[in-house]
């Protein structure tokens, strides 16, 4: 059994980003810890809700075998924090797989995890990804090395199924 964080704005994460990927992890026999900026009922952009299971500033990367940025319109406010951006960096130095679908590879991007990486991302979000260094490719799912990163709630099984790949 593998440990995933699933990190989540606490208002307004897209619904199917979330339990789709969460789902099909958990399904593998995963363990799946929701992790956000506060305790209690998150809330998804349509009906979809979450019990928080840690915030932010309860992770420490080294205790997690993934850690994964779920999109929608609240991704980036509560998301693309130096805080969030420093558990990243920590998780990539320590080898870990990384996930982020829709908006969230800009967050990344943002924390310097994209330089030289090959990435989807949600349309708006290319031009952030490619400031960051990284190669925006129009692709739905796109696994670099570490680093899988999908375009938005589209293709957000087929996101799940290769994390679960690749945490075998």
């Amino acid at each position: 059994m593998k440990k995933i964080a699933m990190f989540i704005a606490f208002q307004g994460f897209r619904d199917e980003e979330y339990t789709e990927p969460k789902k099909i992890l958990e399904a593998a026999g995963h363990k799946v810890d929701t992790v956000s900026t506060a305790k209690g009922l998150a809330r998804g952009k349509f009906r979809a809700t979450a019990t928080v299971d840690r915030t932010v500033d309860e992770i420490n990367p080294a205790d997690y075998d993934a850690l994964t940025l779920v999109g929608g319109p609240g991704a980036l406010e509560h998301l693309d924090t130096p805080k969030v951006h420093a558990i990243f960096r920590d998780a990539a130095a320590l080898g870990k797989l990384i996930g982020a679908i829709c908006i969230s590879p800009v967050v990344l991007a943002h924390a310097g995890l994209l330089r030289g990486k090959k990435a989807a991302c949600w349309p708006a979000g290319a031009a952030e990804v490619e400031k960051g260094g990284g190669e925006y490719t129009g692709a739905e799912v796109e696994v670099d090395g570490k680093l899988v990163t999908a375009s938005g709630p589209l293709p957000a099984k087929e996101y799940g199924r290769a994390l679960s790949e690749l945490l075998k």
